[in-house]
């Protein structure tokens, strides 16, 4: 009898428990740790820095936002403390509810229809945006669900229209606010992790084509996206053409040269650039800290990219890595997204610079996917039950490869012989 019959067997017999064989805890990812504790605190610094004369001329009170990050700062490190203690398999049971409280949601801010900057996406006078938690939700979901069904993506009426349907409804729920970028956001990450997850590249092919064809009518259909779109390529022609809150972030990269002008002393802040507190914090670190600030920033979310693809590749199980990579491949692509629309090589987005921007909807979000994170980073190594059939993420670059079965050799012998099952 080959060892993995013999494990399963002993299981059955009740002579060894689950937990005894399928954990060994590595601990916690100190890399990681060490990155999200610079990000932390240097996002506090800079949206003081940046929210100090907002707050006063907004709030009456120089000190507000910042002092409401720190709130929102506590309740997200709560969440990613308790995740990380909790065994992120426990998502099978809890995400059906977990999606349609996430969905009623959704609904309850169309049904308020509190409207800040002309749409309404939010309850309690813009403190909570459902959309940022529809992204992690959206996230863990779809993992769950293409990590049980595995085997049957390869048929579209088990792959292709499942999914279609999932980011349909989620997608346009947040497009109807309208957040034209958050709902883009979600069908990226959905045909992302589709991919990865071993879908049919016919299918995928598919995917793009629809997601072409509908992105050019929502363009056509929107205002905003008509006029964000005309703006960007205006931009690419001249950026003295550029969209209002564009040419404001290009002027304030150019004041802050290499070096920056010095912490807290932004210009463009002061003389219009539109939210410096929040989406345009990056304008505010470049114009105050240089391009060796922003460089800084970039290491930093480089950092968080590395080690979440890292625990990813390390996962016990395709769950654990379809949830690592997932997660951080959202939070980078929110990175990814506020910086380029700043620097006027993307149309705008209302995106957030995670773990930077004030605003504790993305905060507490950003936070409670690192906690997940550092859960499967403690289950690292492993054994799974599944060891034989998940994708394994060994390779950024080949995040399609599989682990085969492999043979095992007799011992005693120079030749190998399949595992046996029997």
């Amino acid at each position: 009898m080959g060892q993995r019959t013999f494990r399963q067997s002993a299981l059955e017999a009740g002579s060894l428990r689950p937990a005894a064989v399928r954990r060994h805890p590595a601990g916690v990812d100190f890399p990681l740790l060490l990155g999200m504790v610079l990000l932390l605190a240097f996002g506090l610094v800079m949206v003081y820095s940046a929210s100090y004369d907002f707050s006063y001329a907004v709030y009456d009170n120089p000190a507000f936002m910042f002092n409401r990050q720190l709130m929102w700062l506590g309740l997200g490190l709560t969440a990613a403390f308790t995740l990380s203690r909790v065994d992120y398999h426990h998502w099978r049971t809890l995400i059906v509810l977990a999606m349609l409280a996430t969905v009623a949601l959704l609904i309850g801010v169309l049904a308020v229809n509190e409207i800040r900057l002309g749409a309404a996406r939010s309850f309690n006078n813009g403190s909570v945006q459902p959309s940022e938690l529809a992204k992690l939700i959206t996230v863990i979901y779809l993992a769950v669900w293409l990590n049980a069904k595995q085997k049957q993506l390869q048929d579209i009426s088990w792959g292709l229209m499942p999914l279609a349907v999932i980011l349909g409804i989620v997608g346009g729920l947040i497009y109807l606010q309208p957040d034209l970028s958050a709902a883009a956001t979600i069908l990226l990450l959905g045909g992302l992790l589709f991919f990865l997850a071993g879908g049919d590249l016919k299918q995928i092919a598919i995917l793009l084509v629809v997601a072409l064809v509908v992105g050019f009518l929502v363009v056509q259909v929107s205002a905003t996206g008509r006029e964000r779109l005309s703006s960007y390529f205006l931009g690419l022609k001249d950026p003295m053409q550029a969209s209002y809150h564009v040419r404001r972030s290009l002027e304030a990269i150019v004041n802050g040269g290499w070096l920056g002008l010095g912490l807290g002393r932004s210009e463009t802040k002061h003389l219009g650039l539109p939210v410096p507190p929040t989406d345009s914090i990056f304008a505010v670190i470049t114009e105050e800290l240089g391009l060796f600030g922003a460089l800084f920033t970039l290491l930093l979310y480089v950092l968080f990219i590395w080690r979440g693809l890292k625990i990813a590749s390390q996962a016990p199980d395709m769950l654990g890595t379809l949830l690592a990579a997932g997660l951080t491949c959202w939070i980078g692509l929110e990175a990814a997204i506020n910086i380029l629309v700043i620097v006027g090589l993307m149309p705008f987005a209302g995106n957030a610079l995670p773990f930077i921007s004030a605003g504790g909807s993305n905060l507490t979000a950003s936070l409670a996917a690192v906690g997940i994170l550092m859960n499967i980073s403690r289950q690292a190594g492993a054994d799974s039950e599944q060891q034989d059939d998940w994708r394994n993420f060994g390779a950024v670059f080949n995040l399609r490869g599989r682990n085969r079965r492999r043979s095992v050799s007799r011992s005693g012998g120079s030749g190998s012989a399949p595992e046996t099952t029997a």
